[in-house]
């Protein structure tokens, strides 16, 4: 969700102010969700869940087509 007056208009997770940019920094550094959600405690496992998912998405048109063999 992005509202110009949350956090800069950053993409945030449904009524927090915990950013999506936050998350995934926290997950690329290593940390688990269980440990994610010790620190947002506004957060659940869903919320994280959903952020992997649109991180998922949001590249998947960036990925190189398969190369198909034979052809």
């Amino acid at each position: 969700m992005r509202d110009p007056l949350v956090c800069g208009g950053e993409p945030v997770i449904k009524g927090t102010r915990v950013t999506l940019r936050t998350l995934l920094a926290s997950l690329a550094e290593g940390d688990a969700i269980e440990e994610i959600l010790a620190d947002y405690p506004t957060l659940t496992a869903d919320d994280v869940r959903a952020v992997i998912a649109f991180a998922a998405d949001s590249v998947k048109e960036d990925l190189p087509a398969p190369k198909i063999v034979g052809l």
